[in-house]
């Protein structure tokens, strides 16, 4: 098991890692859509959408794989649309996903993305 870390995705803010590798497969924490020299979000579905998938991808990156599978949380469906539109751009394999809407997600932000990846 291989920890990943990166300076290019924001760091954990609680007792967890970015990521981890297993026998070939990678697995990231969810990402929020958190700039990591800042810590701050951006505002609006797009602009977060757009942070989330670089920070899973820089993850991904980092542990020698890429944008081939995810798992999205969306602070409810009425942001669903507009999220697709910036994930199309960054997931161009429509890999398998899975999409929760949630009540609240941490920092106040509408968007976070996990992935499990197959390292390349």
């Amino acid at each position: 098991m291989n920890k990943i870390h990166t300076e290019n995705a924001p760091a954990a803010i609680g007792p967890y890692s970015q990521g981890y590798e297993v026998n070939g497969v990678v697995y990231t924490s969810g990402q929020l859509p958190v700039d990591p020299q800042t810590g701050a979000a951006p505002e609006g579905i797009t602009a977060q959408a757009e942070q989330s998938c670089k920070n899973v991808g820089a993850i991904l990156e980092a542990a020698g794989s890429g944008l081939d599978s995810e798992s999205l949380n969306a602070e409810g469906m009425q942001v669903f649309a507009a999220f697709n539109e910036v994930y199309a751009k960054y997931f161009t394999s429509n890999p398998a996903r899975s999409c929760v809407a949630v009540k609240e997600l941490p920092k106040g932000v509408l968007c976070e993305i996990e992935a499990i990846a197959l390292k390349k």
